[in-house]
């Protein structure tokens, strides 16, 4: 019997036909995923379910999915399927990460044109029977510089085509390599001196704790007078009452909103201001988009389901079933490796260095180092996944280098992660003991074991008698609970090294307070 797929939303005639070429049973019901009740009661029947943005895929249908295997999303957002129950029940999540990245990269520059020649206004003002032509003074684009927030995959198709309007292109992103701008043939640039500089910003960033509100009123003040901003990434990007302020005191002459904190956008600060261009998140509304990340989608759900190939999942590496109680406990290491060393970064990551040593040199490493990869590349993109890592790794220039070899430590298998930066390299080693708990063993040179927890706080300070004392009492006044405590030291006297799990987040102001400790040369808080 050949697998089945229910499509259960609006997608291309052509997926239905791709799966069927393939070999398997489909069903095209277009409109069953916005029936909770009648999705859950078929849903057992199937292998695979294709979906768009409408169906919900909630842990109550993943539970009535007995026989299902593979989720598809044609398209990049996966936050309407509840991923942790679908892994939790071994089902496959994909999507289609790079489907609409040229429809979204041409809708924010139209609207940056829109912008710049005031066009929704002038045509509401024209059908209105006005005719207003003194009115509407525009900007030519020409000869401006544009300021690229973000250039990944559509940020990069935007440089392209603003460069071949004769525009300046520079660009802000962590994780873009000096090597990739000049082939892009963008300036690199800090975040303060692309505030400083552009004529017209644009931001194409995910949402993550980091980028939230990335635009903020502080950031808007850095600004030069004049600037036009442009958001067709993600709403909470931009802090939407402070462009509001900045529009109005006449510092920002225009901004153009694809997406909005709150969807749908029933009302919001910018509605209604004469410098405001807003669309209702059409950023992926083209009819050649849906097609593709159709097609997309129809061709990974099927060589998944025929030949147990993994494409653009977002919930589990490249790996076979055999392999995977071998390998999972040391993908879940070097994921967390990696995290530790994006929260540590502090610029971007130009090199990516993973050591395998002992027992685990001798088993597949790519699914390892692309979960490596992924924890590195976290901080900053929130969606990325083992198997999407490697690809934005590229498309950022990010070098990433595998070593392997015997060992050469008292651990019968131990992985290193080493990230190298303008400022240095972040060297951090770990392995996995008999109960399948990943622990660090080594932070640069000075050895420590501490299993990882969802908040940590990491320092790094001199070796002092009373540092631990003060630090203790910091968080005991604030009633910050330490659930463990691991310390090492080159030598006495030297650099130490403290990481502290503790429940629940910690206060901005204590962090402060143990960043002013005498001695300290580092303290953040880690999350895993």
């Amino acid at each position: 019997m050949p697998p089945r797929v229910l499509i259960s939303d609006s997608l291309s005639p052509a997926a239905v036909q791709i799966f069927r070429m393939r070999g398997l049973d489909v069903d095209f019901e277009p409109t069953l995923g916005k029936d909770r009740d009648r999705l859950a009661a078929v849903i057992g029947d199937y292998d695979g379910l294709a979906i768009r943005s409408a169906t919900k895929v909630t842990a109550e249908i993943i539970a009535r999915a007995g026989r299902l295997k593979v989720i598809g999303r044609a398209g990049i957002g996966v936050d309407n399927v509840d991923i942790p129950a679908a892994t939790a029940r071994g089902v496959i999540v994909m999507n289609t990460p790079f489907g609409n990245s040229v429809t979204t990269a041409e809708h924010a520059i139209a609207l940056m044109f829109a912008l710049a020649r005031e066009i929704p206004a002038a045509d509401a003002s024209t059908q209105a029977g006005k005719w207003e032509k003194n009115r509407f003074m525009g900007v030519e684009i020409t000869g401006k510089t544009l300021g690229v927030i973000g250039c990944g995959n559509v940020g990069a198709n935007v440089a392209e085509r603003a460069l071949g309007l004769k525009m300046r292109v520079i660009a802000f992103d962590p994780f873009l390599t000096e090597e990739r701008a000049q082939a892009l043939g963008v300036e690199k640039v800090e975040l303060d001196d692309l505030l400083a500089r552009a004529d017209f910003i644009t931001i194409h960033t995910p949402l993550t704790a980091q980028t939230k509100n990335i635009l903020s009123a502080e950031a808007l003040a850095k600004t030069r007078k004049g600037v036009r901003v442009i958001n067709c990434a993600r709403g909470g990007l931009l802090d939407e009452a402070a462009l509001r302020k900045a529009l109005d005191d006449g510092h920002v002459a225009g901004a153009a909103l694809d997406v909005f904190a709150t969807e749908p956008a029933m009302e919001n600060p910018l509605f209604g201001h004469a410098n405001v261009v807003c669309t209702p998140h059409l950023g992926a509304s083209t009819t050649e988009a849906q097609e593709k990340v159709a097609l997309q989608i129809a061709e990974q759900m099927s060589d998944y389901l025929t030949r147990g190939a993994i494409t653009n999942a977002v919930n589990f590496p490249s790996i076979s079933a055999e392999e995977a109680p071998r390998l999972k406990p040391f993908a879940a290491l070097a994921e967390k490796l990696g995290l530790f060393a994006g929260q540590i970064a502090r610029s971007g990551v130009e090199n990516l260095s993973i050591v395998f040593e002992g027992a685990i040199a001798h088993q597949k490493t790519r699914a390892i180092s692309a979960a490596a990869l992924s924890g590195l590349l976290k901080p900053i993109l929130e969606d990325v996944n083992p198997v999407s890592a490697p690809v934005i790794a590229r498309e950022r220039g990010v070098a990433v280098e595998e070593i392997t070899r015997d060992a050469q430590s008292d651990y019968e298998s131990l992985l290193t992660v080493s990230a190298k930066t303008a400022q240095g390299e972040i060297r951090v080693s770990g392995t996995v003991f008999h109960d399948g708990k990943p622990r660090i063993a080594r932070i640069g040179d000075i050895g420590i074991d501490a299993e990882f927890a969802p908040s940590m706080i990491y320092t790094e300070n001199e070796d002092r008698p009373g540092f631990i004392g003060r630090f203790a009492g910091l968080l005991g006044e604030a009633k910050v609970n330490i659930a463990t405590f691991a310390l090492g030291r080159d030598m006495p006297g030297g650099c130490a090294v403290a990481l502290v799990a503790i429940d629940g987040e910690l206060p901005e102001d204590v962090l402060a307070a143990i960043r002013d400790l005498p001695g300290v040369k580092q303290a953040l808080t880690l999350r895993f």
